[in-house]
């Protein structure tokens, strides 16, 4: 990459500018906090705010190269290599330091000691890593997934995975025999026992998962607007994790609509407002890399009028980068989960799930996707790019209807005025839900369904106050009606002149 291209990015996991050589301090905890996670760059004399390239002398670069090796040699446990490379720009050198991912974490500071001085990667900030964060360092530098430790309190006798054997069944066609949980690493013999291992409590539907494991779930919610606040619906889904990702997607899917786009000739076009190929991915993995060593955190999915986001505990594995789907990358988190997910066909194929979210979102141009990581968590979003406008252009035409319907109606007003007439009760009955006309004329304590009603619900559509369901069969059985945009309003400017 272009080194100016480099430095116009903002700053974050894997990049820090300074405009001058920093303390011993905050450069070995820079240093420390890429050695602990995905790696990074450190551009020294570039200015951040505002962006600005300051540079050094020619002269000043043999000292602050051996500054940074000493810093580097005396403050940071185990040994860490870096690349140092001077970039020439316009008479001036900027100093880059580049971090490899290290394979002994964790790093820490010397003086301060591995409980004190180890330090993350959080946004654009150095932080002391906590007790979890330092044991899950710990498992990466020995090369063990947290998943795969033994859960002592219970053996796999008493646990409840009655659920899981179920599911297991029917998706694979095999019986959850002791010999596959033995081959899938969700059971392991310790000290004479079999013990289940984090993996199998997480799949289980037992009291021990709800304790151990009291946010290993899903908290979904839909919410009016575009912020948190008021709650329209909302579930929380903590039954085993294999079945977590379907309740999640038709917990969306319940809140999203299914339009029609356009035609392809005759042939109807139905399309969902979100790409939901896309987003079944991003649940998936969601509950599959999630990192479930962390406490205190659980899976959330939040719908707004405006985005959907899918927020994940644990942030993005350092081997993924989210900007390049088409690559085909594939890692795990969890490396007894990942394989039994496969076994379950919740995961597809190795590999694929990032390049078909791309290939999903190719097909829908007004979302954007977005992504982040707020603190110790991984949140997609996908958002309409076109909200604002299209709201704004909602109120202009809702503006123009308004005068419109005041004109044309005022005939109509006046009637309706003198005696509220059956051209009334209808559109009040269908403001409230779409209907038959069978069960308009129930509604309206009819024995049947009358000539009349007939006629007036012919008069209604021709003034376009209510429209068919099934616009291309006016005969059909399942012939239902619903109020127009103009209905409603009518009704509105009804009510103003009484």
């Amino acid at each position: 990459m272009n080194i100016l291209h480099k430095i116009a990015q903002p700053e974050g996991r894997r990049l820090e500018l300074k405009e001058v050589m920093p303390t011993k301090a905050e450069f070995a905890k820079t240093i420390i906090s890429f050695a602990n996670d995905a790696g990074g760059e450190l551009f020294i004399g570039v200015k951040n705010n505002p962006r600005k390239i300051t540079g050094f002398q020619q002269t000043q670069l043999d000292t602050i190269e051996n500054q940074i090796s000493n810093i580097i040699h005396d403050q940071c446990r185990p040994t860490i290599l870096p690349e140092i490379d001077f970039i020439e720009h316009h008479d001036t050198y900027i100093l880059r330091v580049y971090i490899h991912k290290g394979n002994q974490p964790p790093y820490f500071i010397a003086s301060k000691g591995k409980e004190n001085g180890t330090y993350i990667r959080v946004g654009s900030s150095n932080r002391v890593a906590n007790n979890q964060i330092l044991q899950e360092l710990e498992r990466q530098g020995q090369q063990i997934s947290f998943d795969s430790e033994v859960y002592f309190k219970k053996s796999y006798q008493e646990l409840r995975i009655e659920t899981f054997k179920e599911f297991f069944k029917e998706k694979t066609g095999e019986n959850l025999r002791l010999q596959i949980l033995k081959k899938l690493a969700l059971v392991k013999q310790e000290q004479g026992q079999l013990l289940p291992t984090h993996a199998l409590l997480l799949l289980a539907e037992d009291q021990a998962r709800e304790q151990f494991f009291p946010n290993a779930k899903i908290e979904c919610a839909l919410f009016k607007g575009v912020v948190p606040g008021t709650f329209i619906d909302q579930k929380s889904i903590q039954t085993s994790i294999a079945l977590q990702p379907e309740l999640a997607y038709q917990f969306i899917l319940r809140h999203i609509s299914q339009g029609t786009k356009d035609y392809e000739g005759v042939y109807r076009n139905d399309r969902w407002e979100y790409p939901i190929v896309a987003i079944r991915e991003v649940i998936r993995n969601a509950v599959i890399h999630r990192d479930y060593s962390l406490t205190g955190k659980d899976i959330k999915i939040a719908i707004f009028d405006d985005k959907l986001e899918i927020t994940s505990p644990g942030k993005l594995l350092s081997t993924i980068d989210f900007d390049d789907m088409d690559a085909g990358q594939s890692d795990v988190r969890n490396k007894v989960l990942a394989p039994v997910f496969k076994r379950l066909g919740i995961i597809e194929q190795w590999g694929n799930g990032l390049q078909l979210i791309a290939d999903d979102l190719k097909r829908y141009p007004e979302i954007d996707l977005q992504w982040k990581e707020p603190g110790i968590a991984f949140r997609v979003s996908f958002i309409k790019a076109n909200y604002q406008q299209e709201q704004e252009l909602q109120q202009e035409l809702q503006q123009e209807l308004q005068q419109e319907l005041q004109q044309e109606l005022q005939q109509e007003l006046q009637q309706e005025l003198q005696q509220e007439s059956l051209y009334t009760k209808i559109l009040l009955i269908l403001k409230e839900k779409t209907s038959s006309k069978k069960e308009i004329s129930v509604t309206l304590n009819q024995k049947s369904i009358s000539s009349q009603l007939n006629i007036i619900s012919n008069k209604l559509i021709e003034d376009l106050l209510i429209e068919r369901t099934i616009p291309d069969k006016p005969s059909s059985s399942k012939q239902q009606y619903k109020i127009t945009e103009k209905g409603i309003v009518f009704l509105q400017l009804l009510n103003k002149n009484k």
